[in-house]
């Protein structure tokens, strides 16, 4: 593409430049996706300001022809990117793509309508209201989280912003039935610790004192699950019990809590029940993993990321709240140069018209119900089980190789495509104490594996361990990519062996 004539008038939605432009970023990532397994997974030795060094100090004063563009990400961008879709990539959770996910991404983006309020784009507004009740009947939740059950569900962008929303519809609910803002230093938030630090933040950012975020114990009796005995024996007097989060599929260890007693246990005291299935959530569409989301009757708000393990490119997260006014009377608002966005508005008054600028923190919002819609519809639910199956197929596989390797131990069983493993403790060294040699000898195998380029993991400390994660789930990762980095544990955990292993070889 040419080279825009200094005096030719700017047409950012010329058909042609949206196709030509278009066409070359397809180009450049299909080529991308045909060699990203030749990349190192993550980017070795990338000093702080490398990119500013390479990069002008001023944007260009003239537009530049997109070859140009997509050769300079080509040669100082992707150098220094950790590559996400690798399908080496078992670090964190995974953040799924796929080529649907890149069409619905497109459409949304490329139509860049603004569904804040029912008006300001109907048609997208009710496809959300639809998607969202075809994912609740997938994963098989309670009927009072649908639309038709008096419930309902919104795709925000992350699960913070679905903590933050929640958060603020418990506060507000307590707050009213206890007759002041100013009881609300009395309100106190219920999590594990293994329940996410978003919630710490939520409950920070809608104003309860840090001092009443409490943390309770988990222990590996029960799997790391939260369990309603220890909620109870938290509970403290003269304080008002606000909110518990029940994590399915913790991220350190892929936990996960009991959900019906913690339900029960929270009706008690009238505190709002948070199911977090963030990352595990996408395993529900399969029947054998739906015993794990048991109880979700009792909760008051649910939420999972089609963007970890449901092939949906970021962001979306659905939440279902089984009583919308909560949360609409919580985050709310009715300012006038929003009257009058139509003379003759249909929807006014209509439950089917919702405004979902009431259902978030943000006024504005993006259009992802189509890129969910393209996925479901380019996929099917047969497609999406097969997707999930294999990665816990080729979790398990690896599972048993640890548990079969004398040098290793499986940390905590897997339920999931989570593994969480380490080098077995009768290696340490005579100098050391046992313990902590145990655990330097983990952190220099998972360095050695990372500083490879040929696998990225990360780790979790839990009792005083450091345990080693390996997530399976990227889009691309088959059985094959997993034998193989079991055999490069092997090999590296050989040579680690070698400065821990006592001179007896014991």
């Amino acid at each position: 593409m040419d080279s825009m004539p200094l005096d030719a008038p700017m047409k950012p939605l010329d058909p042609h430049a949206i196709a030509g432009d278009s066409q070359a970023i397809l180009e450049f990532l299909a080529e991308y996706y045909r060699d990203v397994d030749k990349y190192p997974v993550r980017a070795a030795d990338l000093e702080p300001g490398r990119v500013r060094k390479l990069l002008p100090e001023a944007a260009p004063e003239h537009g530049e022809p997109m070859e140009h563009i997509l050769e300079d990400v080509r040669r100082d961008i992707l150098p220094g990117l950790t590559h996400w879709q690798s399908p080496r990539f078992f670090a964190f959770f995974p953040m799924n793509a796929s080529s649907a996910g890149l069409a619905g991404e497109m459409l949304s983006v490329g139509l860049n309508v603004v569904p804040f309020v029912w008006a300001a784009s109907p048609a997208a507004a009710e496809l959300e209201s639809v998607v969202v009740d075809w994912m609740a009947r997938l994963f098989s939740l309670p009927r009072r989280f649908l639309f038709s059950g008096g419930g309902g569900g919104v795709l925000q962008g992350s699960t913070c912003e679905a903590v933050v929303c929640t958060l603020a519809a418990a506060r507000d609910r307590a707050l009213g039935r206890l007759g002041g803002h100013e009881a609300i230093a009395r309100l106190v938030v219920y999590a594990s610790d293994q329940t996410h630090a978003t919630f710490q933040k939520g409950a920070q950012l809608v104003g309860i004192p840090s001092s009443n975020f409490r943390v309770i114990r988990t222990s590996a009796a029960s799997g790391y699950g939260l369990t309603a005995e220890a909620v109870r024996a938290a509970v403290g007097l003269g304080l008002v019990p606000l909110y518990l989060c029940a994590t399915v599929g913790t991220t350190g260890l892929g936990a996960v809590d009991h959900v019906r007693e913690l339900g029960e246990e929270a009706r008690r005291h009238g505190m709002w029940v948070h199911l977090d299935a963030a990352y595990a959530g996408s395993a529900a569409i399969c029947p054998e993993f739906q015993d794990y989301l048991d109880g979700a009757e009792l909760a008051d708000s649910v939420s999972m990321n089609p963007h970890k393990w449901f092939l949906t490119n970021m962001d979306c997260c659905c939440l279902w709240v089984a009583r919308p006014r909560d949360l609409t009377s919580a985050l709310s608002t009715d300012p006038e140069y929003l009257k009058n966005v139509g003379a003759d508005d249909g929807g006014a008054g209509n439950p089917a018209a919702i405004d979902y600028k009431d259902w978030q923190i943000s006024m504005s919002r993006r259009f992802r119900a189509i890129k969910l819609w393209v996925i479901l519809r380019r996929y099917g639910a047969a497609g999406m089980r097969a997707h999930i199956r294999r990665h816990v197929a080729a979790a398990k596989w690896f599972e048993q190789r640890v548990a079969a390797d004398e040098r290793f131990e499986v940390v905590v069983p897997r339920r999931f495509s989570l593994v969480c493993f380490r080098l077995a403790p009768r290696f340490g060294r005579d100098d050391d104490d046992g313990d902590d040699a145990t655990n330097h000898a983990n952190r220099d195998l998972l360095a050695a594996v990372n500083a490879s380029g040929r696998a990225f993991m990360t780790h979790f400390v839990v009792d005083g361990k450091f345990v080693i994660r390996l997530a399976v789930g990227g889009a691309s990762t088959e059985l094959q990519h997993v034998m193989e980095v079991w055999d490069l544990l092997q090999g590296k955990a050989a040579e680690v062996l070698q400065h821990y292993v006592k001179p007896n070889g014991l």
